[in-house]
């Protein structure tokens, strides 16, 4: 079911709601962490005509009108999700591929590092850090590292798509 607050943000910004904007849009919404290919095959399931090309542009669209965001969570293409909800970092296992919502808030202490001392302003809504789950490690869920011990990280590499 689409939100009508997509049909009131594309109306006021001079956008229809087409039928391909709502399936790619329900599509994001429901699958959250998506590549464009697993959107197309979601789309598909009620209308088999739209194609990858077709994803694509919408996804633009919709990204430039900040409907949606992506991010990149390893070495394929990025994944999208819809940009109220990304508020968070993603935490991605290197054995299971498992993406962990982590909010920002475990961060700030990082952030306020670098523009402190590089006077850089971070965006990490392309950021993902790698490692291993707690599944994986067969540990528990812990709490986060004090920061002088702060995990190492790999920003999600490559410009906005």
């Amino acid at each position: 079911m689409v939100s009508s607050d997509w049909q009131s943000d594309l109306r006021k910004r001079g956008y229809r709601l087409t039928p391909q904007r709502q399936l790619v849009l329900e599509a994001v919404d429901k699958l959250e962490h998506a590549t464009p290919d697993a959107i197309l095959t979601e789309v598909r399931r009620t209308a088999g005509g739209v194609n990858i090309s077709t994803v694509y542009r919408t996804l633009e669209l919709l990204e430039e009108l900040k409907l949606v965001s992506h991010a990149h969570l390893g070495h394929g293409a990025p994944t999208y999700h819809l940009a109220s909800r990304h508020h968070h970092i993603h935490l991605v296992c290197r054995d299971c591929s498992e993406v962990i919502e982590a909010d920002l808030s475990v961060a700030e202490r990082f952030t306020t590092t670098l523009r402190e001392t590089f006077g850089f302003d971070t965006d990490l809504k392309h950021f993902a850090i790698f490692g291993r789950c707690a599944t994986c490690t067969g540990g528990s869920t812990a709490t986060a590292p004090a920061p002088e011990d702060g995990p190492s990280a790999e920003g999600g590499s490559g410009p906005a798509a």
